[in-house]
């Protein structure tokens, strides 16, 4: 079985991972608001091969957490991901980050999971998923409203997850949305949907590839006082 090294660093939670075909072996993640992922994210690496007792001679492919989510973490995540593959002749793979998301609520049949990013005012990043975590709706930037996911919520629940959750709740009043806005993107869910793309072949252009931003990055200024 392939072991891929999953890295996660799309939001405030710097997480790293080892997976052996859809198992994890390893686990090394810290969710801090003050964004540790350049200081921490080849720490975690380290330690989470340590666990694993394996080292990077013994990696199949390396995992990137592709975005949307966090300017700065996203590319982060993606040089390191990019250095260690150029580094071990490694292939890459790309996860979506709102995927990843998705597999950390267990679903029944006919129901649906909406992992949302804060995206600063009303906005947040989404997409819709089905029971079997295919994607019902792309990945969209959008301004909730009184009517966003009118079309996905009926006689059955639709589950909405992550950063921008809170947001959603204060907006969306049918009784079929059941929110939580403490899940975060985690390596630990990205073995699997790795390891299905690893035996697929579908493998990234390591020169070519870039994050999937959604929006483009807007300077933050301080005001002046």
């Amino acid at each position: 079985m392939a072991i891929i090294l999953n890295l996660e660093t799309a939001t405030t939670n710097c997480s790293v991972s080892i997976s052996k075909g859809n198992e994890i072996i390893s686990l090394k993640e810290n969710n801090a608001v003050d964004y540790s992922h350049s200081e921490q994210l080849h720490v975690y690496i380290k330690e989470a091969l340590e666990e694993a007792s394996l080292s990077f001679s013994d990696l199949d492919a390396v995992a990137i957490s592709k975005g949307p989510g966090s300017y700065t973490g996203l590319r982060i995540g993606v040089s390191s991901a990019k250095g260690l593959c150029f580094s071990l002749g490694l292939p890459l793979i790309s996860v979506p980050t709102l995927q990843s998301m998705a597999f950390q609520v267990k679903l029944q049949k006919g129901e649906l999971a909406i992992p949302v990013l804060d995206a600063r005012r009303m906005e947040v990043y989404s997409c819709v998923y089905g029971e079997n975590y295919e994607e019902v709706r792309e990945t969209r930037a959008e301004i909730i409203t009184e009517s966003s996911f009118a079309d996905f919520v009926s006689d059955r629940k639709v589950f909405v997850m992550g950063s921008g959750a809170q947001k959603c709740k204060e907006v969306l009043q049918h009784p079929n949305f059941y929110f939580d806005g403490e899940i975060v993107p985690s390596a630990k869910q990205m073995g699997p949907i790795a390891y299905q793309k690893y035996q697929a072949g579908q493998f990234e252009d390591v020169a070519y590839f870039e994050p999937y931003y959604l929006k483009d990055f807007v300077l933050q200024t301080k005001k002046k006082s």
